[in-house]
């Protein structure tokens, strides 16, 4: 370009003017400030492009966080409502029904008490003069224990004796006046009538003689009473009386001034239930304890029964001996008697408490398929205290809920406790 002078100031000028300022004259090109203003090294990329993205990401992220969001919550719901449910469940411990098959032991109560015992009254009145044999003795049949002091029988046995003789007299001399009025009979000196009257007087004298023979024999027997002996061999278990105490003639209400026990072999009394009376037999061997012997056993035997039940209790009275030669079995002690009986095939025995009893009649939860309740009418046996004996209603494989609540109802769902066993 020529140096004319203009174009230099025209250049100049245009570099100095910003590229925003419009043209200042005519002359000079729209385009090439254009594309000027496109290469410059300092221009940023267009701001729309760059938005639009960040909001579809931001957007994307939130729909994203909002899903995940949702479905946490959903299964929180889901789990929250099983585990609720579950709760809502009753929960129930089962176990199989025993079998009879075994043999049984039935443990009863039972009183202790003497083969013989023989409580000791006085017979005469007196006073005690003294006592020989204490409580724990044995004695001997016969053997003196006490004495009496009895003074009013001996004046009454000396009377009776002196009225004895007296009678004695006077049987001899109407015996000996018949005699004689037999012998003036023969010689017609006297009439029959009279001679009849002399021997019918010996007669009474002499019957006489005989009332009066018994009374003193009567006080003599009452005066064998003064000693009081044992009527058996056996031991002194009660003396109710000391020197010089007044004695009464015994009675039912009074005590008795000794007692003497025969123990060398108990009589042992058991109340059996009815419901086992079938199954006593004469013979039949039990097994005796007492708490005062932990861990001794005694043997005994079934000796009687009374053959009938008593209506207040329904039990039987059964009497059991067991031999005592050692001496440890007591008068009036408790024992616990058991009886070993044969097994009962076909009876089950469940937990007492597993009993439900409805308005028809006695029922027992069972465990079905899926874990519910099947309800089972049965047929009770004898109640065993913690254990009830069932005879029909129920299979050995079933599973018997052991405590259940009086709300379940059959087909009811249940959660089984842990340990116990499920149902297929």
């Amino acid at each position: 370009m020529p140096d004319n002078g203009f174009g230099h100031m025209t250049t100049q000028h245009t570099r100095e003017r910003g590229p925003d300022q419009p043209p200042q004259d005519g002359n000079e090109n729209p385009a090439s400030a254009a594309d000027a203003h496109d290469h410059s090294p300092h221009q940023n990329p267009p701001r729309p492009r760059r938005v639009k993205l960040a909001a579809t990401v931001f957007a994307f992220v939130a729909v994203a966080l909002a899903a995940y969001g949702i479905a946490t919550r959903r299964n929180a719901e889901a789990r929250l409502a099983t585990w609720t449910d579950a709760q809502a469940l009753p929960t129930v411990a089962v176990s199989h029904p025993m079998s009879n098959d075994a043999a049984r032991a039935l443990t009863l109560p039972g009183d202790v008490e003497a083969y013989y015992e023989a409580p000791i009254y006085a017979r005469v009145n007196g006073y005690l003069h003294t006592w020989f044999d204490d409580i724990g003795a044995h004695v001997k049949a016969g053997q003196v224990l006490a004495t009496i002091e009895t003074p009013d029988l001996d004046q009454q046995l000396s009377q009776a004796q002196a009225d004895l003789a007296s009678a004695n007299a006077n049987f001899a001399l109407a015996a000996l006046t018949a005699k004689r009025w037999h012998a003036l009979l023969a010689t017609n000196s006297v009439s029959q009538q009279s001679a009849d009257e002399k021997q019918g007087a010996a007669e009474a004298e002499h019957a006489a003689v005989s009332a009066q023979q018994a009374h003193v024999e009567q006080l003599r027997a009452l005066q064998a009473f003064k000693r009081l002996t044992a009527p058996f061999n056996g031991v002194v278990t009660a003396r109710n009386t000391d020197i010089g105490a007044l004695i009464n003639a015994g009675s039912s209400a009074a005590n008795p001034l000794f007692k003497v026990a025969d123990v060398h072999q108990m009589r042992v009394y058991v109340r059996v239930p009815q419901v086992y009376a079938s199954e006593l037999s004469l013979g039949m061997h039990a097994t005796l304890t007492q708490p005062q012997y932990p861990g001794q056993t005694f043997p005994a035997q079934l000796a009687t029964t009374s053959e009938s039940v008593a209506a207040a209790s329904r039990t039987v009275l059964v009497e059991l001996l067991a031999d005592n030669q050692a001496g440890k079995l007591w008068p009036g002690t408790y024992a616990e008697i058991k009886f070993d009986l044969p097994p009962d095939h076909g009876v089950l025995r469940v937990p007492s408490s597993a009993l439900i009893f409805r308005s028809h009649g006695a029922q027992l939860a069972t465990l079905g398929p899926g874990d519910h309740i099947v309800m089972k009418d049965v047929t009770i046996g004898r109640n065993l205290g913690q254990e009830i004996e069932i005879t029909g209603g129920i299979s050995s494989d079933a599973l018997v809920v052991e405590t259940p609540l009086d709300t379940l109802e059959d087909g009811q769902s249940v959660h089984v406790a842990a340990g116990g066993a499920t149902a297929d």
